[in-house]
């Protein structure tokens, strides 16, 4: 990340203090989605045992390297695979840790080796439930309503159900309750919604990258949301990026868009509307799903490669959804919570705007009195709750 003279470096976020958001996530929540994993599938005994050393890893002991022959090995040793191993999962960066448990699950159950469990998403049952839970069909049924109502409406309906669709990360689920907050304050903290609507006006050439974030009853809001923008001709073209390989439990790769899209086409009414617009989209070339390695990195968005670099400056805008991606965007520190947002962003190549839930500690571009009146209503559950959200622009 360049330097910024005006906002001092932050302290990384670590998992090593007891009673922390991050210290919760290594010790609670990691051995949960290994359990949940474990009872999604009837693996076999070697599946099973590499799943054992990973929980048993990860309550006490160290950071081990990928097998050599690993495909990604490299790729990992370039990531700083080198400077974590043999330290515990609690002493390295949280977002570097959090990302390498992934990978190191993956390994467990197979999904990389040869063998039938070669590409069998572990996550893929609890993204399928959600996709077609009861509540998917009701939020689905509720597009109707939005028909003949007023355009702005319609645009901040879908923006809104983009950057809410949030709450339906499963992983969040597993170390949460979601209620509503008895707290007074707005549950957006920031909202650029405004500029953000400026960037793309209905001239029908703008170019939208979009770094989603969940499957299930996030990714499909998302995806109402780029079909809208095609239609009402704000965007001429859309690039979707996603996950290469399973990731963070619910995290969207290539399979869980043409699930999604399947979804919206079989629905009844408006869903499959805008299904048959993103459809349509995908065969002629107006959207475009990628998966670039570096989606699945353990390190901040400042540290891009070139190639994708050039990727998202040739966008208009790119949105960046939910709560992972922001930590990559602004930087996995312990900002301050007034730190600007277009300072910490100022080297992401392009105008940028982030959708996000707020369910961990990091957070920039908060006004003083915003801050103080959560802090005054909520201590600091404001931060991880999932019952606040933000839109923040750099333009």
């Amino acid at each position: 990340m360049p330097d910024r003279p005006h906002t001092p470096i932050a302290p990384v976020l670590l998992g090593d203090e007891p009673g922390s958001f991050p210290h919760g996530v290594l010790a609670e929540r990691h051995p949960a989605i290994i359990r949940q994993v474990r009872e999604s599938f009837p693996y076999g005994p070697e599946q099973q045992r590499a799943l054992d050393a990973l929980l048993a890893s990860c309550a006490e002991g160290v950071i081990e390297p990928l097998p050599a022959d690993a495909h990604d090995h490299d790729r990992w040793q370039a990531w700083g695979a080198d400077a974590h191993t043999g330290r515990s999962w609690f002493d390295v960066p949280w977002l570097w840790s959090e990302s390498y448990f992934y990978r190191r699950l993956l390994q467990a159950v197979g999904y990389f080796t040869a063998g039938p469990w070669q590409g069998i998403d572990p996550f893929r049952p609890a993204k399928l439930a959600e996709l077609d839970a009861p509540e998917t069909d009701r939020e689905l049924a509720a597009l109707d309503a939005l028909d003949g109502r007023p355009a702005d409406e319609q645009d901040r309906a879908l923006l809104h159900g983009s950057l809410w669709g949030n709450r339906a990360d499963l992983g969040f689920r597993l170390s949460a309750t979601h209620g509503a907050t008895s707290s007074d304050s707005p549950p957006l903290v920031a909202d650029d919604s405004a500029s953000l609507w400026s960037l793309l006006p209905p001239s029908g050439a703008a170019t939208l990258c979009l770094i989603a974030d969940n499957a299930g009853r996030e990714l499909v809001p998302d995806l109402l949301l780029i079909a809208r923008l095609l239609a009402q001709g704000r965007v001429g073209r859309a690039i979707l990026h996603v996950k290469p390989y399973p990731y963070y439990v619910s995290d969207a790769t290539h399979a869980d868009v043409l699930d999604a899209l399947r979804r919206l086409t079989a629905a009844q009414g408006a869903a499959a509307t805008y299904g048959r617009v993103l459809w349509s989209a995908m065969t002629d070339g107006r959207l475009t799903v990628r998966a670039h390695p570096f989606s699945s990195a353990p390190l901040p968005f400042a540290a891009m490669p070139d190639d994708l670099r050039e990727d998202i400056a040739s966008a208009t805008l790119t949105v960046v959804k939910g709560d992972l991606n922001y930590r990559r965007l602004v930087g996995d520190r312990r900002w301050p919570p007034t730190t600007p947002f277009a300072e910490v962003t100022a080297y992401f190549p392009g105008p940028v705007a982030a959708l996000r839930t707020l369910k961990s500690d990091v957070i920039t571009g908060l006004d003083a009195g915003t801050e103080a009146a959560l802090v005054e209503a909520e201590g600091q559950k404001w931060r991880t709750g999932g019952t606040h959200a933000l839109i923040q622009v750099r333009t």
